[in-house]
């Protein structure tokens, strides 16, 4: 059976920008390129005309900001995941990126092998950040980790360090090989550790651990 390709909408109001990446993503036998958008008004009427699967968007667009065209096509298209490609390394685009309900955030200085991982990613409802940053963030989270406060116990006090950083981890979008790598454990023990967050926290599943992650704010960055 032939596979249905992931239908994209490339929104950047730089044309040579557009034309580089509809080249890149057409070469791919599973993507294809179905519309493009030069400001943000542009965007929301294409993404409502056409419905793609995934939407490859520029934060800075004329017209219409980047996180209100986030904000839109996760209330009104939900089926269409967001991913965000911007030269902005801030955690806090990330952060805003990502309440605004971005499915990811890839930097343009990336290889084009990862742009391409980040669509195939989101289009099978996962999350993907790009590396760089997830050190930042869990380097954030150990440091609150440190400076321990007076608070109510949570569910998250049933979790180990280690099961909260593969929790966070899941939820940026890397496989428990990625994550096994990055930790130093066998992708087996990643798997093991999920498993054991997601019975502590009464999750079902991947998609769910995403969802605590973003409302407890476990991604979050000071």
């Amino acid at each position: 059976m032939e596979t249905i390709p992931i239908r994209i909408l490339l929104a950047d109001d730089h044309a040579v920008l557009r034309a580089g990446l509809k080249a890149l993503l057409n070469s791919e036998p599973d993507l294809t390129v179905v519309g493009e958008a030069s400001n943000g008004r542009e965007a929301l009427a294409q993404i409502a005309a056409l419905r793609p699967d995934v939407v490859v968007l520029d934060l800075m667009m004329p017209e219409v900001k980047g996180l209100d065209i986030i904000e839109d096509c996760t209330q009104q298209h939900p089926d269409t995941r967001v991913l965000v490609l911007t030269m902005h390394a801030d955690t806090q685009y990330i952060r805003h990126v990502m309440q605004a309900g971005g499915a990811g955030y890839v930097l343009k200085s990336a290889a084009d092998t990862e742009l391409i991982a980040a669509i195939r990613q989101i289009a099978q409802g996962n999350s993907y950040l790009t590396p760089g940053v997830t050190n930042v963030l869990l380097a954030d989270y150990r440091d609150q980790n440190q400076e321990p406060e007076e608070k109510p116990p949570s569910e998250l006090d049933l979790l180990s360090d280690r099961e909260r950083e593969v929790l966070i981890m899941t939820a940026l979008g890397y496989s428990s090989k990625e994550m096994g790598e990055m930790l130093f454990i066998s992708p087996k023990t990643v798997d093991t550790y999920r498993q054991r967050v997601m019975e502590k926290l009464n999750l079902e599943r991947r998609a769910d651990l995403v969802q605590y992650a973003l409302k407890h704010e476990l991604l979050e960055t000071k």
